[in-house]
C-alpha cells in the first residue's frame, strides 16, 4: 500500500495562522518535506515547527540555484527541471514504501508555490490532497488595515519578476494591485507604479503576519533592504486613503481633459489604458448612451448630454479641468474618428483654453471591428467617409465617394442613416451602381460588439437601404475585394498586393 502526499499550506508566516487541518496532517505524517535554498534554512519548516512531533524523518529539497547563474547545459530552467525531477523521485520512494509525506508550502500550495511542481509529477501515481493556506496577499492586505477590494472592483496579482512593460500594462488597467516576488525586483516595480501614477497609493509590506512585519509607503522604502518575502499592496480606490482625489470645488489647480474611446460596443474591446483613465477621472462627460456603458465608482460626477452638442460638451469639459478636475470625455469607438477628440481639440485651440492639458487615448474603431467579423476587407488601401450631412453638405460627401471609387479604394461608411435622414443610403446605392459593378462586395455590420450584432456580406446590387440605420457601418469593397464561401466559414478579404 502506498503512502499519501499532503500539500500543506502553512499560511504567510505566523505559526498561529496554520489551519487545524494542516497542523493535524503535519503531526500525523511519516515524512516532513520542504524546499530550501543551499544554506539549508527553511521558512516553511520554521512555521511548521510547533506541530512537528520529533519522531518524523525530514527531507530537505535543496534548490541548486535561486537567482545566481548556472553552468547547466539547459541554463537556469534546465537546472530547476532536473531538480524537480530528482525531488519527485525522492518523495516517490517514500510514498512507494507506504510512508505519508507532508510537503510544506508557505502561503497556499497552489499560489506561486514550489509544491505544485511536485504535485504535477506525483498526483497521477499517488493519492494527493491539498490543504489550502492563508496567502501572503491576505496577510499583507490585513497588515495595511484597508479593504483591498469592494463591490465590483477587481484585484490584479503580478509577480515582480515580470518585465517593466508588463508591469506598467497591468498597473494601468487594475483597480487593486498586489505585487509579489520583490527583493531585487523592487526598483523596477516602484518605477512602474510611478510611471502609471499609482505609487502614492501603494503600501510596502515586509514579512506579513510575523513578529518582524513592517508596513510603510512604497515610495519611502530603501530598495537595498527589500527581502524576497515582501509585497506591494495597492488597495482599490473606493477605500484607499492614499488615493488623493482632487476635488474641483476646492482650489484653483488645473486638471486635464482626456478624450477616450470605449470601442464599438463590447466591453472586452475597451483597452486597459482607457479603463485606467476612466477610473482616475473625477468627472465623466459624454453622450448619454455612451456613458451608460461606463461603470462609475463612488464620488465620480457624470455629466450626460445629447449627441448634438459636441462643442458645448467640449467647452464644459475644459472648464471643469480649468478648475482642477480630471475629466474623461467619453466616445464610442475611437475618439479621433468622427468623435469627440476633434471637437475638444477645436475648442481647446481657443486662446482661453491654452493652459488646459488635453490628451487623447485611442480605442478600437467600428471599421476594424466590422472588418474583423468577416476577415480582412480592409487589407489594402481604404477610405473612411461619414454619410452624415449634418456637419458637411451632401455635395461634398458625394464628391469624396466618387473620388474614392475612382481610386478603387475600399470604403468604410460611417453614420449611413438615421431616423431623421433615411434617404442617403438609397442615394449612395444609386451612386455606386453608376460607377461600379453591381456584384461589388458589400459588408453590412450592425451593432458589432453589441447585444444585437448582425453582419451580412452582400453586393451593391443586393444592398437593402431600408436595413441600414445609425448603428450600421458599411464596407464597400474595391475591385479586388473577394468573398469566399468555405466549409469552415466564409471570408472576405482585400489582397495586400495590387497589379502593376
Amino acid at each position: 500500500m502506498t503512502g499519501k502526499l499532503w500539500g500543506v499550506g502553512l499560511g504567510p508566516g505566523d505559526s498561529e495562522l496554520v489551519t487545524v487541518k494542516a497542523a493535524r496532517a503535519i503531526a500525523e505524517a511519516d515524512v516532513i518535506a520542504y524546499h530550501c535554498a543551499r544554506h539549508g534554512n527553511s521558512i516553511a519548516r520554521s512555521v511548521a515547527e510547533p506541530y512537528l512531533t520529533g519522531g518524523q524523518s525530514e527531507e530537505r529539497l535543496m534548490y541548486p540555484v535561486t537567482t545566481e547563474t548556472t553552468d547547466h547545459p539547459r541554463g537556469y530552467q534546465g537546472a530547476l527541471d532536473d531538480f524537480y525531477a530528482e525531488s519527485a523521485r525522492t518523495l516517490a520512494a517514500h510514498l512507494r514504501a507506504g510512508r505519508d509525506v507532508a510537503l510544506l508550502a508557505e502561503g497556499d500550495p497552489l499560489f506561486y508555490s514550489s509544491y505544485m511542481h511536485m504535485h504535477k509529477r506525483l498526483a497521477d501515481e499517488f493519492e494527493a490532497e491539498i490543504i489550502p493556506g492563508v496567502t501572503s496577499v491576505s496577510a499583507a492586505s490585513a497588515a495595511t488595515g484597508v479593504p483591498l477590494v469592494e463591490g465590483d472592483e477587481t484585484l490584479t496579482v503580478v509577480p515582480g519578476t515580470a518585465s517593466a512593460e508588463e508591469l506598467r500594462f497591468r498597473f494601468a488597467s487594475a483597480d487593486a494591485i498586489v505585487v509579489i516576488k520583490l527583493g531585487r525586483t523592487f526598483d523596477r516595480v516602484r518605477e512602474a507604479l510611478r510611471a502609471t501614477g499609482r505609487l502614492d497609493e501603494a503600501w510596502y509590506v515586509e514579512r506579513a503576519s510575523t513578529t518582524v512585519q513592517r508596513v510603510e509607503p512604497a515610495a519611502e522604502v530603501d530598495s537595498t533592504r527589500v527581502p524576497y518575502f515582501s509585497i506591494v499592496v495597492v488597495a482599490g480606490r473606493r477605500n484607499n486613503p492614499r488615493f488623493a482625489e482632487q476635488d474641483p470645488a476646492v482650489g484653483d489647480s488645473t486638471g486635464e481633459v482626456v478624450v477616450v474611446g470605449l470601442g464599438p460596443g463590447h466591453d472586452l474591446w475597451t483597452t486597459p489604458q482607457v479603463r485606467a483613465e476612466l477610473a482616475a477621472a473625477t468627472d465623466l462627460v459624454g453622450y448619454t448612451t455612451y456613458l451608460r456603458r461606463v461603470t462609475t465608482r463612488p464620488g465620480q460626477r457624470v455629466h450626460a448630454s445629447d449627441n448634438r452638442v459636441e462643442a458645448e460638451r467640449a467647452e464644459f469639459a475644459l472648464d471643469l479641468a480649468a478648475h482642477g478636475a480630471r475629466v474623461a470625455v467619453v466616445s464610442s469607438g475611437d475618439p479621433g474618428v468622427f468623435a469627440m477628440a476633434a471637437a475638444v481639440a477645436e475648442v481647446a485651440a481657443e486662446p482661453r483654453w491654452h493652459d488646459v492639458p488635453v490628451r487623447v487615448v485611442p480605442g478600437m474603431t467600428a471599421a476594424t471591428a466590422v472588418a474583423s467579423t468577416v476577415g480582412a476587407p480592409l487589407g489594402h488601401d481604404f477610405a473612411v467617409i461619414s454619410l452624415s450631412d449634418r456637419l458637411k453638405p451632401w455635395e461634398l460627401i458625394e464628391r469624396r465617394i466618387i473620388a474614392a471609387l475612382d481610386a478603387d479604394l475600399v470604403i468604410a461608411v460611417y453614420n449611413p442613416g438615421s431616423s431623421a435622414r433615411g434617404w442617403q443610403v438609397g442615394a449612395l446605392k444609386m451612386l455606386l451602381l453608376e460607377r461600379i459593378s453591381e456584384d461589388r462586395v458589400v459588408v453590412v455590420g450592425r451593432d458589432v460588439g453589441g447585444p444585437t450584432q448582425s453582419v451580412l456580406t452582400t453586393t451593391v446590387g443586393e444592398l437593402d437601404p431600408a436595413s441600414v440605420d445609425m448603428r450600421t457601418l458599411l464596407i464597400i469593397g474595391s475591385s479586388a475585394t473577394t468573398a469566399v464561401g468555405r466549409t469552415a466559414g466564409a471570408l472576405v478579404y482585400t489582397p495586400r498586393h495590387a497589379p502593376g
